[in-house]
């Protein structure tokens, strides 16, 4: 393994010039210190400029309300892959891989639409059943008064299983999903074994070697419900492998899609509770709040940190001049803690009025596609959780978070549940 090359702390929020901040750093979501600098463009200078960060010159839009005005903008504001995708990394146009997500109309809604049905209401409904019964068997076999990793044994496993289901993926060798998406989403700075975009390609070449079998395979059948079967008979989607960046990258969005979101959500609740017992109490005493205190999780973690734009023209936002070509940083994780928008937003509180008022699923064209399922996966885990009476699931040290301004992952979180 390589030694880290990460970026350090930038100081203290309030005492760097505000020309200089950079919201950027992978290390504020590492070490979870970002809330004072969030806290501080909220209020100086909720529309900024960033000269030349560490991720090059942008802007960062950090309220509620203009936010939203970007997301769901999306004539001014491209997500094209060609104009530098949804991250603010920048990836060499021969290595870029373009998804749906970094499309925008009319290709991005053609694409989009073949992968919607599998979490259409009816099949979200077929579903809950096999999602129940793993949750089941994934806690029963939980140990009692030892400590374990949530992250390995619950958050990875439940969602990896749900992934090889909406894949049809060989269920037995379902946490190379898992290792795909990780490698996909790693920031080449934080010391693992992806140290350049090239490396990340070298890996991921050979999952979509293992996708182009399957895929072949699907393609030759009649269409059935899974990902792989449905892409391979869509009109939009069926000559994806004859483009192979734009097939590799559809196919990590959809696994990254189905994992990140709710898994890191499932971590973030054990989280929440241990920091808002009374919170916890409240939920065993009233189990039917379950349905508001998902949404709630969501945003309390925000899983997805940050979504980029680039700017297809001259546009004001909060009293700035965003120039055609900019860069422009969607902060979602400072948007779900704007005092403007969300009563104490610092706080997780499972009863909310607006329970759903957050940011971490975008609005407009490009909100998560698989936003239900998310939920339904956390509200059944609760459910079960709750059954079993369990007094508290104790965080026994702090978690350990991944090196990335993209994703709030939570890579490892050690817990015990009293025997």
């Amino acid at each position: 393994m390589n030694a880290p090359v990460h970026v350090g702390p930038p100081g203290d929020a309030y005492a760097v010039p505000l020309d200089r901040v950079d919201v950027s750093n992978p290390y504020l979501y590492q070490e979870d210190t970002w809330r004072p600098w969030f806290a501080r463009l909220r209020r100086e200078a909720p529309v900024h400029w960033c000269e030349n960060g560490i991720y090059g010159s942008f802007w960062s839009v950090t309220r509620y309300r203009d936010i939203m005005a970007v997301d769901i903008d999306h004539a001014a504001f491209s997500s094209d892959a060609a104009m530098g995708g949804i991250v603010l990394r920048d990836v060499p146009m021969d290595k870029r891989r373009p998804s749906f997500i970094s499309m925008d109309p009319p290709k991005h809604d053609e694409q989009r639409k073949i992968a919607s049905p599998i979490v259409a209401p009816g099949n979200l409904a077929k579903l809950s059943a096999t999602i129940r019964e793993r949750t089941v068997s994934v806690l029963d076999a939980l140990p009692r008064g030892d400590t374990f990793d949530w992250v390995d044994r619950v958050s990875v496993e439940l969602t990896t299983m749900m992934l090889a289901t909406l894949f049809d993926f060989p269920f037995d060798e379902r946490r190379k999903l898992t290792y795909w998406s990780n490698v996909a989403t790693v920031n080449t700075r934080a010391g693992t074994e992806v140290d350049s975009e090239d490396k990340r390609n070298e890996i991921l070449d050979g999952a979509m070697a293992e996708f182009r079998a399957l895929w072949d395979e699907r393609a030759a059948k009649p269409p059935r419900p899974d990902l792989i079967s449905m892409l391979a008979h869509g009109e939009a989607t069926r000559d994806l492998p004859d483009r192979p960046a734009e097939f590799m990258g559809n196919l990590m969005l959809l696994i990254v899609g189905g994992n990140d979101t709710t898994r890191n959500s499932m971590s973030g609740s054990i989280l929440a509770m241990n920091q808002f017992p009374d919170e916890y109490r409240k939920l065993r005493e009233n189990p039917a709040l379950v349905p508001g205190m998902v949404p709630e999780v969501i945003r309390w973690q925000t899983p997805v940190i940050h979504m980029r734009r680039t700017a297809t023209r001259d546009v004001a936002l909060g009293g700035k001049t965003i120039r055609k070509g900019d860069k422009v940083a969607m902060w979602y994780i400072s948007g779900n803690r704007d005092e403007e928008a969300i009563e104490r937003p610092d706080d997780f509180v499972i009863d909310r009025a607006r329970p759903r008022q957050h940011l971490s699923f975008g609005f407009g064209i490009h909100r998560c596609v698989g936003n239900r399922l998310a939920e339904m996966q956390l509200a059944i885990l609760w459910e079960e959780i709750l059954k079993r009476g369990w007094p508290m699931i104790e965080a026994m040290g702090p978690p350990v978070r991944a090196y990335s301004n993209v994703l709030r992952s939570i890579t490892s979180l050690p817990v015990r549940i009293r025997a």
